[in-house]
């Protein structure tokens, strides 16, 4: 299930626990929208041995992903220059349909997405919850568009 299909449950208060939220609420979405998706795309009827390695294989590309978020891989560098990748989570609060950030986290200087991983692969996305229902009501607001890729 996507993570617009469930809706965002109440974030904690105090400033420590709302940026471990974050975090879990980022680990939440890509366990959604990334693996649940791979998942979806496994061709049906496989053998037990080749729907396992297939499913290792997406948890193991999920992990991956989450070393370069965790700022562990992912650079490209000469003497001079550097390349890296800095993805943050967001919480922003809507008003008269501006949308203003609260709180905001880089990936790579928080707690670990690569620690995070273990429990979220088994449902475990903290003390706080993130979702407060399974389902929700009505689709996401911006547009979403299938990219092509030109071979």
């Amino acid at each position: 299930m996507a993570s617009w299909e469930h809706k965002l449950a109440t974030p904690p208060k105090t400033p420590r626990a709302q940026e471990l939220w974050l975090q879990h609420a980022a680990g939440f979405i890509l366990f959604e929208d990334v693996r649940g998706y791979a998942i979806e795309q496994i061709t049906p009827g496989l053998s037990p041995d080749a729907l396992a390695a297939a499913h290792k294989g997406i948890d193991d590309a999920l992990y991956g992903l989450m070393m370069v978020l965790d700022g562990v891989s992912g650079c490209l560098s000469n003497p001079r220059v550097r390349v890296d990748l800095r993805t943050t989570v967001r919480l922003l609060a809507t008003s008269s349909g501006d949308e203003v950030v609260r709180s905001e986290v880089d990936l790579a200087s928080g707690d670990g997405m690569c620690m995070g991983y273990h429990g979220w692969l088994e449902g475990d996305f903290g003390k706080d919850e993130v979702v407060a229902t399974r389902r929700a009501k009505r689709r996401p607001t911006k547009k979403r568009t299938r990219r092509t890729r030109a071979v």
